[in-house]
């Protein structure tokens, strides 16, 4: 069995994530994501999904982007 890198939880169907060449290991993906996952610069949500990113952040969509102050930016229609 393996120890979930964020809750400590010792389960026999962990997995192991490679980022940026570290193995992370966690025992769902709720915890992969809330270790993993960056935040919205503007909402702090965490980006799951695609996101939109500019020089000054990663946000969850356009529309916090475009709060936050970006220009040009759009979801996808």
């Amino acid at each position: 069995m393996a120890v979930c890198h964020q809750c400590g939880n010792d389960y026999d169907k962990a997995f192991t994530v490679t980022m940026h060449g570290e193995e992370h290991t966690y025992d769902c993906f709720e915890c992969a994501i809330q270790d993993l996952a960056p935040t919205c610069s503007h909402c702090d949500c965490k980006v799951i999904g695609h996101g939109v990113e500019t020089d000054d952040g990663i946000y969850c969509c356009a529309h916090c982007a475009t709060h936050a102050g970006a220009v040009s930016i759009k979801d996808r229609e």
